[in-house]
């Protein structure tokens, strides 16, 4: 009786180990299958607000990045609305857009998660509209630079999908 006793703790012990080592294994699985989406969707939903704001136009495909309620509070996409956009007298060709994220957390059953990026756009390709040429001076023919910043940004889950809820604490960044 003693033997199948110690046989059955140690094969207790056995399963309970297997089991503390698999669970911390889904765990780490999942959260690194959000850090991977939420990069993703951090990195196209920069790209996709910045092209909108240097092509002063609103665009229909930021909803599958940013939640419907924050949009119309976005400070940057205000410019397209209010007329005062530095990019509209230029033609856009390209940008060279760089996003780090400094730092990322999520458990994986929660649908919130925090993260602090870095956005740069070091090169703006373009030049100035014909309809512009002539009433800007020479040396304003390229478009001005993009201000870098540091954003402490809020992330929802809905519907299965990240979505960008609030870009806040922005702060001017230079680059090291």
């Amino acid at each position: 009786m003693k033997k199948l006793r110690r046989f059955i703790w140690y094969i207790a012990g056995r399963l309970t180990l297997v089991t503390a080592i698999l669970g911390l294994m889904t765990i780490a699985f999942y959260f690194a299958m959000n850090v991977s989406n939420i990069y993703v969707i951090l990195k196209d939903g920069m790209a996709q607000r910045a092209v909108s704001v240097m092509n002063n136009e609103a665009n229909e495909d930021l909803s599958k990045y940013f939640s419907s309620a924050y949009l119309p509070l976005d400070k940057r996409l205000a410019v397209i609305k209010d007329g005062s956009n530095p990019y509209e007298p230029y033609s856009i060709t390209g940008i060279d857009h760089r996003l780090r994220m400094e730092w990322m957390w999520t458990w994986p059953w929660e649908d919130t998660a925090r993260a602090t990026i870095t956005e740069e756009i070091p090169a703006i390709d373009g030049r100035v509209k014909a309809s512009y040429r002539t009433v800007l001076p020479q040396e304003k023919h390229s478009p001005p630079k993009w201000p870098s910043a540091r954003y402490d940004v809020i992330l929802i889950r809905e519907n299965g999908r990240w979505l960008i809820r609030e870009l806040r604490n922005e702060r001017a960044y230079l680059p090291e």
